[in-house]
């Protein structure tokens, strides 16, 4: 296997932590992928104790899966991109852990997903999965449009079309609103046939949890349901927003990317949908990338 030390010895480590799961990587010093870890949900917003755990079960896997099992965290230098962290606190929260690695490299999910889709160069993506954000640098100009986070936004994302799906069956059992296929889908999903039921299966559920309901909402609507197709149009006319927004800095590329993009883009206006590319590489990619610049520029600067 080719080595995966740099000249200064160093194991790189690239993180993706999102709504649903995390996932690491480690890369030999050609850039294949040598190791992968999956994980579970690794936004901060949902709990810092869960997102920690997850970052480290993904990187444990992922140097075992490379055939380093020997490996300490504390030898690796680790690129850390997460949901959630555009907020401050939460940022300042994560930034603030006593991470177990060499060097920590913390930045925000739509920052490595923009570096690994676009090369490292200026571009834009937009991230449309368990959560909806949009990012553009372009211009030496950083702009970042969403990623408020569930419930409160994340319009056209997963949770939010479960959410939607949720309130809709809600207000069809209470009596307020004509029976449709989303509302007969969720009930036979979750088991339930009155208001009470359905409040108590959804209580206290993380975003991830609402997003396995989008499935509901795409399979209704190629049934033709009114409700669905309501959903949807919505969802797509905020994503379009948001791409005509980023479009406006003139970024050279721009991406989508995330679990609804292969729904999202073709149900696009063709002249926005057209101007979107294929990602060069995904976000633990980018992740990688960052932790492997930042050291090298901290390195650089102290020569």
């Amino acid at each position: 296997m080719t080595s995966l030390l740099d000249k200064e010895n160093n194991y790189y480590l690239g993180v993706d932590g999102g709504g649903s799961k995390c996932k690491a990587i480690v890369t030999s010093a050609d850039g294949q992928v040598a190791g992968v870890g999956v994980s579970g949900p690794a936004n901060p917003l949902h709990g810092m104790d869960k997102s920690v755990a997850s970052i480290i079960d993904a990187s444990q896997q992922a140097i075992a899966d490379a055939g380093l099992a020997g490996l300490a965290l504390e030898n690796v230098v680790a690129g850390i991109g997460l949901a959630g962290v555009n907020l401050p606190w939460l940022f300042q929260q994560v930034q603030s852990w006593h991470h177990p690695f060499k060097q920590m490299y913390l930045t925000t999910d739509l920052d490595i997903a923009n570096i690994g889709a676009n090369d490292g160069s200026e571009g834009a993506v937009i991230i449309v999965g368990t959560g909806s954000c949009g990012y553009s640098c372009a211009g030496g100009k950083k702009v970042i449009l969403g990623g408020h986070g569930f419930p409160i936004g994340d319009i056209g994302s997963g949770a939010w079309m479960g959410l939607k799906a949720v309130q809709h069956t809600l207000l069809v059992l209470d009596g307020f609103e004509k029976s449709s296929r989303v509302s007969e889908s969720v009930c036979e999903v979750m088991g339930i046939n009155n208001a009470l039921a359905l409040s108590e299966k959804v209580a206290g559920r993380s975003s991830r949890q609402y997003a396995k309901l989008a499935s509901v909402i795409f399979a209704s609507e190629a049934e033709g349901d009114f409700v669905a197709k309501a959903i949807v149009a919505e969802g797509v006319s905020y994503i379009v927003s948001m791409s005509e927004t980023l479009l406006k800095n003139k970024p050279k590329r721009i991406c989508m990317i995330g679990g609804l993009a292969k729904f999202i883009l073709p149900r696009m206006p063709h002249n926005i949908a057209a101007q979107f590319v294929e990602p060069i590489a995904q976000p633990e990619i980018g992740a990688l990338t960052f932790a492997q610049q930042n050291w090298q520029d901290k390195h650089k600067q102290s020569a």
